[in-house]
């Protein structure tokens, strides 16, 4: 596994970009449950496996923010 340390990297990001980031994944990870509860009523299999695979990642993103925000309870995001 290689690092990206040596990667450009600004960071010039406020508490509000990243909590504004925060608010967008919740709204969107939100979404992807709706269209997954939508596709199950339709039978919709493919669509129901789209939806999980995206909101799951979402979940991702938000316990990364969260940790980076220093929200407590949040633990290690790789964990």
């Amino acid at each position: 596994m290689s690092s990206n340390a040596s990667a450009p990297r600004s960071y010039d990001r406020s508490w509000e970009e990243i909590e504004d980031m925060l608010n967008r994944a919740i709204a969107k990870r939100k979404e992807w449950k709706l269209w997954f509860e939508e596709c199950r009523r339709n039978d919709d299999r493919d669509g129901m496996k789209e939806a999980a695979r995206n909101h799951k990642a979402l979940d991702g993103v938000v316990k990364t923010l969260k940790w980076t925000l220093g929200e407590e309870g949040i633990g290690e995001p790789l964990e």
